[in-house]
C-alpha cells in the first residue's frame, strides 16, 4: 500500500514539473525541440563517401570472401568455414591477396609451397617441358 502511494506521488510530481516546463513526453508536441538541419549518415560517421555505397562495397567483399572460403572448405570435405579456409581463399585469389597483403589471419597457416630445387629429379621432370629438356641436356 505504501509503495502505491509513493508511486502516485512520483507521478503527480512529474506531471507538475512537466506543466511548469510545458514539455510533453512523447513526440514533438507544443514545447518540444524543433527538428534541426538534417545530417547525412556520412557526416555522422565521419566519412567522405556515401555510407550506402560503402555498405554495398563491404557486402560485396564479404560475399566474395565467403564464397571462396566455402569452396576451400568443400575442397577439404568440411561443412564449416575455419580460418584456414579464409586464408587459402584470400591468398589464392590475386586481387584479394593484394588488398589484404598486410593482414594476418589468426590460425590461418601458410600456403603450401615446395621449392622446385628440393623436389626429387623424377618429379621435377614431370613438372614441365623446360625442366625435362634441362634434365636431358645435363
Amino acid at each position: 500500500m505504501t509503495s502505491i502511494r509513493l508511486w502516485m506521488n512520483v507521478v503527480i510530481l512529474t506531471k507538475v514539473s512537466l506543466k511548469r516546463k510545458s514539455i510533453t513526453m512523447s513526440g514533438r508536441g507544443k514545447g518540444g525541440k524543433a527538428k534541426g538541419k538534417s545530417k547525412s549518415r556520412s557526416s555522422r560517421a565521419g566519412l567522405q563517401f556515401p555510407v550506402g555505397r560503402i555498405h554495398r562495397l563491404l557486402q560485396y567483399l564479404a560475399a566474395e570472401i565467403l564464397e571462396l572460403a566455402g569452396n576451400a572448405a568443400r575442397d577439404n570435405k568440411k561443412t564449416r568455414i575455419i580460418p584456414r579456409h579464409l586464408q587459402l581463399a584470400i591468398r589464392n585469389d590475386e586481387e584479394l591477396n593484394k588488398l589484404l597483403a598486410g593482414v594476418t589471419i589468426a590460425q590461418g597457416g601458410v600456403l603450401p609451397n615446395i621449392q622446385a630445387v628440393l623436389l626429387p629429379k623424377k618429379v621435377r621432370v614431370l613438372q614441365g617441358e623446360r625442366i625435362l629438356s634441362e634434365y636431358l641436356n645435363s
